[in-house]
């Protein structure tokens, strides 16, 4: 069972078929409209009105709009995805941070890539931190837990090209063919991708870095390079 927290992040839930079974909610403050939908979808949810101070107590964060979803969660594997011709995805190895996580699934929603595949995930899919700071993508984007491995064998039976993020011996991004299906592979700032994804990949690339220091916020970087991917496809 997963909390969450905030109208906009339960819309999402509900739009991507989450289901919803309790709702507390701070009557002063919550939107009506919202209960009357949830109503209306959830025949058998249960209301529960609680008291400001209660209801402080419950929350993780303080701007929830006086609404707290309680849904039943499933982690996907790799064989839920359901694949398009020519797919894009992120490979994420070991981020740890659900703020880089969260707004790493925000691009793959605006950039509406095909999947998302979490590899040896240092923290809960479902954090309301994540869902926070995903505003809810988590929902909307197909997301799998698997391991290294899983991850390997499963890009090579798709025959997905990888293209695997490192400073060393490594093109700039903007020299690579992102037109085929591609999977871009990213890690934590600290230590970068492992070593076993570097000798696995196609290809390594990287992003110039023209100042002073030599990495950038993984969410940023995986941004930059999705939506490089994205302006190829688009001229196709």
């Amino acid at each position: 069972m997963t909390a969450i927290e905030g109208e906009k992040e339960i819309e999402m839930a509900i739009a991507s078929g989450i289901q919803l079974t309790t709702v507390f909610f701070q009557r002063e403050i919550v939107n009506q409209r919202i209960l009357d939908i949830l109503e209306k979808k959830y025949h058998s949810i249960e209301f529960i009105a609680l008291s400001k101070e209660l209801f402080s107590k419950i929350t993780y964060r303080e701007s929830t709009g006086g609404i707290i979803g309680v849904a039943e969660t499933k982690l996907k594997k790799l064989y839920d995805i359901i694949l398009p011709n020519n797919p894009l995805i992120i490979v994420i190895e070991g981020v740890e941070k659900p703020g880089n996580l969260g707004a790493i699934l925000r691009t793959a929603d605006a950039a509406k890539v095909d999947a998302v595949i979490c590899c040896e995930l240092a923290t809960d899919l479902y954090n309301p931190n994540i869902i926070r700071s995903s505003l809810g993508t988590v929902f909307t984007v197909p997301v799998a837990i698997a391991s290294n491995n899983e991850t390997m064998e499963w890009i090579l039976n798709n025959k997905i090209k990888s293209f695997c993020t490192n400073l060393h011996n490594a093109k700039d991004y903007f020299n690579q063919d992102f037109r085929q299906g591609s999977a871009i592979i990213v890690g934590t700032e600290a230590t970068g991708v492992s070593e076993e994804w570097i000798k696995f990949s196609d290809a390594n690339i990287k992003i110039p870095m023209l100042g002073e220091i030599d990495s950038m916020n993984v969410s940023v970087a995986t941004a930059i390079l999705v939506y490089e991917a994205v302006r190829q496809r688009m001229s196709i």
